[in-house]
């Protein structure tokens, strides 16, 4: 290479034809170039203000430590991607792209903040809201017809039930809507709904993708440019924008990413084998992977209550994807649907030994049974 060659600004993290793989892109991608002297880390770039006649200009419309988190997301999403202050940031965006008084299909089991924002908007008259089962393939497909958006949760949260996203998309699309997929539970080691031609992915980062219960974080993907500019000049124009060292704490979760989804699904497929067989459950729900199972205790509300009281090494909390594991009786929030089970309880499985996490679940459970 001659003297005055410079480098690509971000070169791919390999010169192979053959296409990384996830766990490979979790590490690499989103990586300063890599010329002497130059950090392996993106640096935390705190500015509100940039020289004039680049591409920036002000802090409310880039920043390099988002973009290197966005390059790292978007590679391992299979699009583009970009970040929000907040999950609820990034389903508010994209709930403003819905036309005046237009419908939007959406799980009657999801996110309570989603719902909590699709209930606000058609109390307020800007769209209208049609509530489905999404384990019922046909009857989705029928709501796509007069629909402008399509929102799919898979697995729901909390009932972890899992929807047909290839063929609700198809049918979506068939009728003009676009779809949007909470990915959030998942994450995009388990499953890529660009993949099946969905127009939207969306995250709480806050959640497993950072991993560490020290984040607010949002992100939305897409493989369509139109959409991504239409997205991006709405976050220029709300200013839903990250943190910088948000985005860096995000960035440096993400690396590790697909270690900790691999013992978090270990640790519950494990404990979800043991839990079956315990008498104080009527019911385990599973998607078959993931880290997030769903229990609920046959005495109901006040069982689920104490549950959550009695362990040492379980942590009562709302929030899930962590490295520590913690559990919540979801009917605790008065909004959550009533077709909910009373005694559910939502446990986040963490990395910790599983026999460890089981010995504390179970002393718990045998106390209500004995």
């Amino acid at each position: 290479m001659s003297s005055d060659a410079s480098p690509d600004p971000r070169p791919t993290p390999s010169r192979s034809s053959e296409p990384l793989r996830a766990s490979t892109l979790a590490v690499t991608a989103g990586r300063p170039a890599k010329v002497p002297d130059a950090p392996l880390n993106e640096p935390i770039t705190m500015a509100s203000t940039y020289v004039a006649g680049g591409d920036v200009e002000y802090g409310r419309y880039g920043n390099p430590t988002w973009s290197a988190l966005e390059e790292a997301l978007g590679a391992l999403e299979g699009g583009r991607c970009l970040t929000f202050a907040s999950g609820l940031a990034a389903v508010a965006t994209v709930l403003d792209l819905v036309g005046q008084g237009a419908k939007v299909v959406a799980p009657r089991h999801s996110y309570t903040g989603t719902m909590g924002q699709l209930a606000d908007l058609e109390a307020r008259g800007r769209l209208r809201t049609q509530l489905v089962d999404v384990t019922d393939t046909a009857a989705v497909v029928e709501a796509c017809a007069d629909a402008a958006l399509v929102w799919l949760e898979s697995p729901t949260n909390p009932a972890l039930e899992l929807a047909d996203i290839a063929t609700i998309t198809a049918a979506a699309h068939e009728a003009g809507a676009y779809v949007v997929v909470d990915n959030t539970f998942a994450t995009p080691l388990l499953q890529k709904p660009l993949e099946d031609e969905v127009d939207l992915v969306v995250h709480s980062a806050t959640k497993f993708l950072a991993g560490h219960s020290d984040v607010l974080m949002g992100a939305v993907c897409t493989r369509d440019d139109d959409l991504y500019a239409v997205l991006k000049g709405r976050r220029d124009l709300i200013g839903a924008v990250p943190g910088p060292f948000e985005a860096w704490l995000t960035l440096r979760g993400l690396r590790t990413l697909h270690l900790r989804v691999e013992r978090s699904q270990a640790n519950a497929q494990e404990l979800v084998t043991r839990l079956r067989e315990h008498p104080a459950l009527s019911e385990v729900r599973y998607p078959g992977f993931g880290g997030i199972i769903s229990i609920v205790l046959a005495e109901g509300a006040m069982a689920a209550d104490l549950l959550v009281r009695k362990t040492g090494l379980w942590v009562h909390a709302t929030s899930l994807g962590g490295v520590e594991s913690t559990f919540e009786r979801r009917r605790r929030w008065k909004v959550e649907p009533a077709t909910i089970p009373d005694g559910l309880v939502r446990l986040s499985v963490g990395v910790e030994d599983v026999e460890d996490l089981w010995a504390d679940l179970r002393r718990a459970l045998d106390d209500l049974v004995l």
